[in-house]
């Protein structure tokens, strides 16, 4: 594959000269084709403010890492730049500043783009990518010209620039822990007259591992597309390797670090024969120690590749990038310590980290002893890596070795929304947060029925399952239970009941039948929690609940006192419009009918005001009953939710 890679680039000809500082050569660029941004959003008005800036950098620093936005609610931007080691801090700031001009032409709606220079390399993401070993896009390119002189031929020999190659990947890799500049040079003469010039450079927040990772597999390609040429050249995103029969790099920066290395003893050469022995013997030694190296790396992805289509098929393609290494995970999370947990449930137990660039996360780790979990472990890898909106929660990947399940979430610093309605936390969300959150919930539900590319129905819509952000924007969370629907259809039937009683619509407690309508019913209870501050499963210690949340808000609704439900922590300074709106879209949400529900989308356009017509008048709410003993309904008026069904009266 490598060898179609390394095409021949005729004509392509650098022609670049090092005593010239400021000039500057154009390599490659790369940019993320399946994932944009709109014109005039935030991760645009972030990325024109990033990019300019970041030249201004590089007056100080050949390497360097930051991010924007994030702090408002918006999209965070990793970005980062990385300047030859030998190039000057002049030369530099030519080079970023000229590379974050184009990469803005080159990749105008793009989250995620890479721009090469000669001398020097910018890329940007919406995913953290600092102190990650990446190899993916890569360039190859051979016999450019390093001579200044475009009719050379010749080549060297296999052995001679495998042994140079290494000891400069050996130097870089060896240069300190991560944060040390990780670049080197090394030059060879044999026969007195015919040079071989390398240099090798990572991004110094690699640690050593990964820097001589980086090259070594650098190495493997250069063996297949360009031993035996004048000149290549391998770029990665996390490291570079080049290599030419000119002296091509700058001796300023290089001298302390690289000496030359002659195949010569004084003014006397060495025997042809002398160099061809030990040639061939360190050649050979370094060929076999590669060789091990590359079939352990090989047969650890493989096995990695085997485990991931074990557990999802034909889609293991679509989310390899995704997995997380056990090991990172485990500093992530101090080895999962005690301190470091947030959470338990019956899949297991939830994790606070940190992952090396600074990006906070929550760590669902599946328990090994739980019977529970392992099927929605795969669906919500498979689904939330298809569905990306403001309101839904960001997977960030997960992570699928020695037995263990996790998944890995963006860390939302104020938790779950049941812990401030029902929790020590409650007097802290005002009308205007509690409004704002049920509108965010009701955008992230519309956009799982209607606007993704997907028809996805969650199933468990509840105060647990939202997340809030350090703005109290809201974050729709917990994909296991969640199905995919057929676009054109409006019904699906299981027999395997899934959710949490109190927020199950009827049809679903019943008799299994789900649809979007059941999302509108669970989504109906929640917002009747989050104006009266109130729990709809309280009811356990009673096992009919005639006076249950909906009960009681149907009655103040009927004897025209709603706002008497308002939670009593809840401050004066409310907007009456929004709540008794609230509540009059709640009780429609949860009529027993589910064809005279309305839709999440009617219910959007009610939550914004711009509804000219007049609301329905909502039916009175199903009141259903939990049999704790088992799932049958245990009378005709009764039902495996804890809530009588009444019949329905008019206004």
């Amino acid at each position: 594959m490598w060898l179609l890679v390394c095409l021949y680039f005729l004509g392509f000809l650098f022609n670049f000269s090092i005593t010239d500082a400021t000039e500057i050569h154009y390599l490659n660029h790369s940019c993320s084709s399946n994932k944009t941004f709109a014109p005039n959003s935030a991760y645009e008005s972030n990325l024109r403010t990033l990019l300019p800036s970041l030249s201004s950098h590089a007056t100080t620093a050949q390497f360097f890492n930051t991010t924007s936005g994030g702090g408002d609610g918006k999209e965070t931007i990793y970005a980062s730049f990385m300047c030859r080691g030998d190039v000057t801090n002049h030369t530099c700031q030519e080079c970023i500043r000229t590379a974050a001009q184009k990469i803005s032409q080159v990749c105008p709606n793009s989250k995620e783009a890479l721009i090469w220079y000669h001398e020097c390399l910018v890329r940007y993401s919406n995913r953290c990518f600092f102190s990650s070993l990446e190899e993916w896009p890569r360039f190859n390119f051979i016999d450019y010209n390093v001579t200044n002189s475009t009719n050379e031929k010749g080549s060297y020999g296999f052995w001679l620039l495998s042994k140079t190659l290494s000891d400069a990947v050996g130097e870089a890799a060896n240069a300190g822990p991560a944060g040390t500049m990780k670049f080197a040079t090394k030059n060879a003469t044999v026969f007195g007259s015919q040079e071989i010039h390398t240099l090798v450079q990572c991004t110094p927040d690699l640690s050593s591992e990964d820097c001589s990772e980086c090259l070594g597999d650098i190495m493997k390609d250069i063996s297949l597309c360009c031993l035996g040429r004048i000149g290549g050249m391998v770029l990665y995103p996390s490291c570079t390797l080049m290599f030419g029969s000119r002296h091509f790099y700058r001796d300023v920066i290089v001298a302390s670090n690289a000496t030359q290395e002659s195949l010569t003893s004084g003014n006397k050469m060495i025997s042809a024969g002398g160099i061809v022995t030990v040639v061939i013997f360190l050649g050979f030694t370094m060929l076999i120690s590669f060789h091990c190296y590359f079939l352990w790396r090989r047969a650890r992805k493989r096995k990695y590749k085997v485990l991931l289509k074990e557990n999802f098929g034909q889609e293991s393609v679509t989310i390899e990038g995704l997995q997380f290494d056990l090991v990172t995970i485990q500093a992530a999370t101090n080895n999962f310590s005690n301190e470091n947990k947030i959470g338990k449930g019956g899949f297991g137990e939830v994790y606070k980290g940190i992952l090396s660039c600074g990006l906070h996360i929550a760590v669902k780790r599946l328990s090994q002893s739980s019977t529970q979990g392992s099927i929605e472990f795969k669906n919500e890898v498979l689904l939330i890596a298809k569905l990306q909106h403001r309101n839904l929660v960001e997977l960030i990947g997960f992570c699928l070795e020695a037995q263990e399940k996790i998944l890995v979430y963006k860390f939302m610093h104020n938790g779950s929304l049941d812990k401030f309605l029902f929790g020590h936390q409650q007097k802290m969300l005002s009308w205007s947060q509690r409004f704002k959150i049920i509108e965010g919930i009701a955008r992230g539900i519309l956009y799982l029925h209607e606007h993704s590319r997907l028809k996805v129905i969650h199933r468990d819509i509840k105060p647990s399952n939202i997340l809030l952000d350090e703005n109290m924007n809201p974050k729709i969370s917990d994909f296991g239970m969640a199905r995919i629907m057929e676009i054109d259809q409006d019904r699906a039937k299981t027999r395997r009941i899934v959710g949490t009683y109190g927020y199950m619509s009827p049809e679903y407690a019943m008799f299994g039948q789900f649809s979007e309508k059941s999302d509108v019913f669970s989504f109906g209870v929640m917002i009747l929690e989050i104006i009266t501050g109130k729990k709809n499963t309280s009811s356990r210690e009673s096992r009919y609940m005639p006076n249950g949340l909906m009960s009681y808000v149907w009655r103040k609704w009927m004897d025209k006192t709603p706002l008497s439900i308002l939670d009593p922590l809840l401050e004066e300074n409310y907007s009456r419009v929004e709540v008794i709106r609230c509540i009059h879209i709640s009780l429609l949400c949860v009529q027993e009918n589910k064809n005279i529900r309305p839709t999440i989308a009617d219910i959007v356009s009610y939550l914004d005001g711009r509804h000219t017509i007049e609301f329905p008048f909502p039916q009175e709410p199903a009141y259903l009953l939990l049999d704790k003993m088992d799932t049958k309904i245990v009378s005709k008026h009764y039902s495996i939710n804890e809530m009588s069904v009444s019949t329905f009266y008019a206004r």
